[in-house]
């Protein structure tokens, strides 16, 4: 589908820097500050400007609220003095001997200029060709004239330049710039614009220049769109606004382009998008070979279009299957990442067991210790009891200071949920014992860590702003198993009677007097794990 209207996507809200020797830009975030201090989002070397002088917040509307800090020296828009004030694009703000430009979210890019519309005839179209009719080189000894010859060198002439151009980059929106300027420079084009599919299947600009720098609109016919897309062919139009036969092509006239190629970007058989140049200076300005040069310069140019977001995309799964890796057991991570299983936002609801684990007395070791042996031994305990966790395929919700949040049953489903949770704990204890014994021949303190487990009803799934997003469970159950964990004593397991009862009789545990929770109005009973039934008690573990 080509849609009649296109408007561009549009630029992240900035601050330009206007007195900075080279212009510097810094895109604006939901919360930012200004000043002198290096901690400042945006820092100005001025001396007249305060340590912390401005901010610079996103409002619910999607606007920006500068606000004045109470700096001395005062914050100026459009030479008024205020304390708050809604920017609007273009908004000049000074500050001290500093002047800066705000450049709202709002505002379009060039492309925003560009418009596909109708009106177009048939008949305009000069010249196709397919897009898979690259007309190969011939054989040295086929060839039989010089003409041929020139023709295949300056292909591959212009063939080079462009790899040296694009070959090596990898960020898309640094290689669309160089695919256009490098084709008006080869064909001696005035305007380019490229084209590439969204996630709605539609073709919208993407990048456009113009060789003189003026920002006039572009108006694309949505004949000549159409048959690029239909038929994959790279497509010349003639001189129309010379040509009487073109007196319907009213767009087309009033900006007086004489001459225009549109050629697809294919990887195999899929269309990426549109590569668009045109002419406003010369009668029949481009030819049959620059059209064939031009379909080159698109296999090209779609070959390093289809790297950059392969690129991309291998960077984003890596960074998501290292982020995965660190909250939940491997096997489950594969799942995520082939699509098996998805990770909600907004979350479900369903029944999970969540377990805690705290260092009992950390606060005080903390006071007498070293904070770099505390980082130390801290990651070293981590290291073990992770892979503890992941071992009973539980997932890592988060490190809250010395505390581990571990849950089962999330977010891959768990039809031993608690057992496993229990089984967790024991071998956390047991692994304890060893991980201590290490610590005590280096002469260092043992620790020792009390559990609290609970099953119950919450919210699962990835919780968090658009910028940060983190997978974790939100409910009243989840409070509770960390109220437990707050009940129990060093070498302690302690669980809910949910969760017990749905262990069967694999585990002995004691029951303990029904304890007050705050934010309870009922006493809850809850038990302390001292075996599983197939072996002996292993209290012992909770000793050097």
């Amino acid at each position: 589908m080509v849609s009649s209207s296109v408007r561009a996507t549009t630029l992240m809200a900035k601050i330009l820097h206007l007195t900075s020797p080279d212009q510097q830009e810094f895109e604006l975030s939901a919360f930012n500050t200004i000043g002198r201090h290096p901690d400042n989002t945006i820092q100005i070397l001025d001396r007249i400007i305060s340590k912390e002088h401005a901010q610079i917040q996103r409002m619910p509307d999607g606007r920006f609220l500068l606000r004045d800090l109470g700096s001395l020296n005062g914050t100026y828009v459009g030479g008024d003095r205020v304390g708050e004030r809604l920017l609007t694009d273009g908004d000049e703000i000074s500050m001290g001997g500093t002047r800066l430009a705000f450049v709202g979210a709002d505002r379009p890019e060039q492309i925003g200029r560009v418009t596909i519309a109708p009106g177009i005839a048939e008949s305009y179209i000069q010249q196709r060709i397919a897009a898979n009719d690259t007309r190969d080189f011939l054989p040295e000894r086929e060839i039989t004239d010089v003409a041929h010859l020139r023709r295949d060198y300056e292909k591959l002439r212009l063939g080079l330049e462009l790899a040296r151009s694009i070959g090596t980059e990898l960020d898309l929106d640094k290689l669309l710039p160089k695919i256009i300027d490098k084709s008006l420079q080869l064909l001696g084009a005035d305007r380019g614009v490229i084209l590439m599919r969204d996630t709605h299947g539609e073709y919208v600009p993407r990048y456009m220049k113009q060789k003189d720098g003026r920002d006039d609109s572009i108006v694309l016919s949505r004949t000549v769109i159409g048959e690029v897309i239909s038929q994959r062919a790279a497509v010349l139009s003639s001189d129309a606004s010379m040509d009487e036969r073109f007196s319907g092509a009213h767009s087309i006239i009033m900006q007086g382009i004489r001459s225009t190629m549109t050629v697809p970007l294919l990887v195999g058989e899929e269309l990426l998008g549109l590569m668009h140049l045109d002419s406003q200076i010369a009668t029949n300005a481009f030819t049959e070979k620059d059209l064939q040069v031009f379909t080159g310069i698109a296999a090209q140019a779609a070959v390093a279009i289809e790297n950059a977001r392969l690129a991309k995309k291998i960077e984003v799964e890596a960074h998501t299957r290292a982020q995965f890796q660190r909250l939940i057991p491997p096997k489950v991570v594969e799942q995520v990442m082939s699509g098996e299983l998805t990770i909600e936002r907004g979350g479900r609801l369903h029944e999970i067991t969540m377990l805690f684990a705290d260092i009992r007395g950390f606060t005080g070791m903390s006071e007498k210790s070293d904070p770099q042996e505390i980082v130390r031994m801290l990651n070293q305990y981590f290291e073990v009891m992770v892979d503890i966790l992941f071992k009973h395929d539980g997932t890592l919700d988060k490190f809250v200071g010395d505390e581990i949040i571990g849950l089962f049953g999330a977010p891959i489903d768990l039809v031993d949920a608690p057992r496993k949770a229990v089984a967790c704990a024991i071998e956390m204890q047991r692994a304890l014992r060893e991980f201590n014994r290490s610590r005590i021949t280096a002469g260092l303190e043992p620790i020792q860590i009390g559990i609290g487990i609970n099953s119950g009803i919450v919210v699962t799934g990835a919780i968090g702003s658009s910028k940060a997003l983190q997978y974790t469970a939100i409910g009243d159950a989840m409070n509770v198993a960390s109220r437990l964990c707050s009940v129990a004593k060093a070498g302690d397991i302690i669980v809910s009677s949910a969760t017990l009862a749905a262990t069967g009789d694999e585990f002995d545990a004691r029951a303990l007097p029904p304890v007050a929770l705050k934010g309870k109005s009922d006493l809850l009973q809850v038990f302390n794990v001292v075996a599983t039934r197939a072996s002996s008690t292993w209290s012992e573990v909770t000793s050097p």
